[in-house]
């Protein structure tokens, strides 16, 4: 069954100017590079907050192996290592994953506790029953590579562990603001639950995300999946 809920707590309100989501261009190549250029134009934050629904949704699990799929400039992979995780964060931006190394070291991260992966997640296959946590947060891709990853993630896997969905909702289009514009990037919790077989869900549903909008509050609409693998 799909539900609408709405995490908890005080508004909040997102003003750092950031990219949240990654839509796949023409080619693999082209969107690399345009990634590449964002994350170079990005002025460096050593403060740079997790996600409110990735942080709400995650802590307190036991900290174990995590696996952050198209980690970006590391925000998710440097609060689980902050919070116990031993994390492999993959992403195919370079200049990504350099400013994820600055963050990693600005907050006083370990060396070693995160393995920083350069790789293309059309390519990427991580290892069979490996993970006690996956995520995926806001990778907007088109509906064949979304599934792949999907499977891949759900493979991922170890018994008993979590894998966390995020990301830009079609509903959004029309009664959110901000994300992408192309509906065929964008999620719907339907649509990531047919993909994760074998696993038992947990949540699904949208969630609205309280943000600022030229100069005035608004909402935006996310997609949120959280299943187990028994």
């Amino acid at each position: 069954m799909i539900s609408v809920f709405q995490v908890g707590g005080a508004p909040r309100f997102l003003t750092l100017g950031l990219p949240t989501a990654r839509a796949i261009g023409k080619s693999d190549r082209v969107d690399c590079r345009r990634w590449d250029e964002k994350y170079a134009g990005i002025e460096f934050q050593p403060a740079l907050p997790p996600s409110q629904f990735v942080a709400a949704e995650l802590t307190g699990l036991t900290p174990g192996r995590a696996l952050d799929l198209a980690a970006g400039h590391g925000r998710h992979a440097v609060w689980l290592a902050e919070h116990g995780w031993q994390v492999t964060a993959v992403d195919f931006s370079r200049v990504g994953l350099a400013k994820a190394r600055k963050l990693s070291a600005a907050r006083g991260v370990g060396d070693g506790q995160v393995h920083w992966v350069v790789a293309d997640l059309d390519d990427y296959r991580p290892a069979r029953e490996a993970f006690d946590l996956v995520l995926m947060a806001y990778f907007q891709v088109g509906a064949v590579l979304r599934a792949k990853v999907l499977a891949g993630a759900a493979t991922a896997l170890a018994p008993g562990g979590t894998l966390l969905a995020v990301g830009h909702d079609l509903t959004n289009l029309a009664e959110g603001v901000g994300g992408p514009r192309y509906p065929e990037v964008l999620y719907t919790p339907e649509g990531i639950t047919a993909e994760l077989r074998g696993l038992r869900i947990v949540r699904a549903g949208r969630v609205r995300r309280a943000v600022e909008h030229d100069g005035s509050p608004a909402t935006a609409i996310d997609t949120l999946v959280r299943a187990e693998r028994t």
